[in-house]
């Protein structure tokens, strides 16, 4: 069957847009490989902690000053936490950051997660530009928030 005109500058416009957003996406990657550490990009390309814990044992919510929102879900078993969710309307950096933090205080005591600095975090992230340095903060200050919801349910 033959393709008409119009059929056959449909498909080259639709190959066309194909091949520039996949040049965009590789311009996209390059710069955030230029900008981010490789661990940042993993943990924010695959954030396996994002989302909700239904029922969780507490919940702290922040808007940081760039206007990005982070909130942190725990589950735990005695003073342990067992479960660390995070939710977040911001960038990438913001993602990473909550990612990671969920991952280091998984099967550690209250107490330790407490004890995590913005500092130690981004350490852990090898880094993060000085312009994303608040999403390190962000991210503590909302486990901060939680941990005080969750000794307030304790009482």
């Amino acid at each position: 069957m033959e393709q008409n005109k119009g059929e056959t500058d449909c498909m080259n416009s639709d190959k066309n847009f194909e091949e520039m957003a996949k040049d965009l996406q590789e311009k996209i990657n390059r710069d955030e490989e230029k900008t981010y550490s490789k661990k940042v990009i993993k943990e924010y390309r695959n954030p396996v902690n994002f989302g909700f814990i239904e029922r969780p044992d507490a919940t702290g919510q922040v808007k940081g000053p760039c206007s990005d929102t982070v909130r942190m879900d725990l589950r735990t078993r005695g003073n342990t936490v067992q479960d660390a969710r995070f939710w977040t309307d911001g960038c990438g950096a913001s993602i990473a950051c909550g990612n990671m933090l969920t991952k280091m205080i998984k099967g550690k005591t209250i107490e330790h997660a407490l004890k995590i600095t913005s500092d130690e975090l981004t350490a852990v992230l090898d880094g993060l530009p000085k312009e994303n340095l608040h999403c390190s903060v962000l991210a503590v200050n909302t486990l901060h928030k939680a941990i005080e919801n969750y000794k307030k349910n304790m009482e």
